[in-house]
């Protein structure tokens, strides 16, 4: 059964590389069949495999859909982007200013909804600047997942290390007296600004400004998206909470938004407001979610963990470097929640036997690793996922290679600065 599910796996990713538009057809349909061999095989419950759904994600990305697409119909982020380039009249200082914001928010709220918060402003000025709004939006998408292991608060692997060391919210940013991963993660963001500019390089010239004069029908749902972000960033220092606590405030605060919305313009204001959300990706995150649990109950992830330690054995520069480079392909193409989750008490074993190592060291590798591994590939994350969905709506079919041309050079600085500081301060 181990070997059926890995050949469907890879099978699944090379389709959906190859296939882009019928992603969530092909996770569907290898969702099911994975599915249904487990039961057979009495692998897996029906239970479990409904267990396998992250709910809390979909609940937020409905209500988030929700609420940014009243933002974007409000005409809000027009206004913005003409203020911004108003101010800072060259684009490309403008994009990676947006790319930088994306990974601060990040810091403190979940990624796929710093994605969904910042793409209708990504957009607007990209359509103003006349530049392509592919990179924009992955960038925005890749530099959301760098900083989402910078705080105890940023990311589910965050959280996840932080139950599991038993580390408080500063212990990120400053740990037995030496720099802890706050650090290491901005290092690893400041090496990515130059790769940005690279990449927007073409998009250097001052822009003449002319000023617009946008009308914004209702300020609501600007207040909303605030009250979003404010209830996420309280929430998260909440330490004993629901693990569907910000699925619930997204989709509460969503839902208000569209009342009020049928309310105030009538008509088909429902429709639109629902057409906003982007069902298709929804569907290939939940079938996603599925095929991964699969990989996860047959046992391939635990076989990757051991293969760690047998390679490994007791030299620690090589442990260090297989774990934060074995990680960043790892999570490049499985869910780093169950992988993380399986390492963590594999690196606490292995530290019994490396009395003079800090744990620390390879705690850190680990988090850096599988949190910036996900940049690799456009499913390696969901907020990439989202990111490239918002460009299909917009019209935009984002190939493998496009996302590679940002993704790589990202991941590879990003890691690269993260790996160096944690060594040299923690090995």
């Amino acid at each position: 059964m181990k070997i059926f599910i890995l050949i469907l796996f890879i099978c699944v990713y090379v389709l959906i590389i190859a296939l882009p538009k019928y992603k969530a057809y092909i996770t569907g349909g290898a969702a099911l069949i994975s599915a249904v061999g487990c039961l057979i095989a009495g692998i897996m419950t029906f239970g479990e495999i409904f267990s396998a759904i992250d709910y809390n994600v979909v609940m937020m990305l409905l209500g988030i859909m929700l609420t940014v697409g009243l933002f974007t119909q409000s005409g809000m982020p027009n206004k913005l982007s003409d203020k911004l380039i108003s101010k800072i009249p060259n684009a490309l200082v403008a994009l990676v200013l947006l790319a930088v914001l994306s990974g601060l928010v990040s810091a403190f709220i979940d990624n796929v909804a710093t994605v969904l918060m910042l793409a209708p402003i990504g957009l607007a000025v990209a359509k103003k600047t006349g530049v392509s709004p592919v990179p924009v939006i992955i960038s925005i998408a890749v530099s959301s997942n760098l900083q989402g292991a910078a705080t105890l608060v940023g990311d589910t692997t965050s959280i996840m290390l932080g139950g599991f060391a038993n580390m408080s919210f500063f212990d990120f940013f400053f740990l037995d007296g030496k720099v802890s991963m706050f650090w290491a993660v901005e290092f690893g963001a400041l090496l990515t600004v130059p790769v940005l500019i690279f990449i927007f390089r073409k998009d250097s010239k001052k822009l003449i400004y002319y000023p617009e004069d946008i009308k914004v029908t209702t300020i609501v749902p600007t207040v909303l998206l605030i009250l979003n972000i404010a209830l996420l960033v309280i929430f998260s220092f909440v330490r004993e909470k629901s693990e569907l606590t910000n699925g619930i405030i997204c989709l509460a605060i969503g839902i208000a938004g569209l009342i009020y919305y049928v309310i105030k313009f009538k008509g088909d204001s429902f429709i639109q407001a629902v057409k906003s959300i982007d069902f298709e990706t929804v569907f290939f995150l939940l079938f996603l979610f599925v095929i991964i649990a699969t990989v996860e109950k047959v046992g391939i992830i635990n076989d990757i963990s051991n293969l760690f330690v047998k390679v490994g054995n007791k030299n620690v520069f090589l442990l260090y470097t297989l774990i934060v480079f074995g990680s960043v392909l790892l999570s490049a193409f499985i869910d780093n929640i169950p992988y993380v989750a399986t390492m963590l008490p594999v690196i606490a074993g292995l530290c019994v036997g490396l009395p003079d190592v800090s744990p620390y060291l390879l705690y850190f590798g680990l988090l850096c690793g599988a949190t910036l591994g996900g940049n690799l590939t456009p499913v390696g994350a969901s907020a990439n996922v989202v990111g490239i969905g918002i460009l299909r709506r917009e019209g935009h079919e984002v190939k493998f290679k496009d996302f590679i041309r940002v993704g790589l050079p990202f991941t590879l600085f990003a890691v690269i600065g993260g790996y160096l500081l944690i060594w040299f301060v923690w090995g």
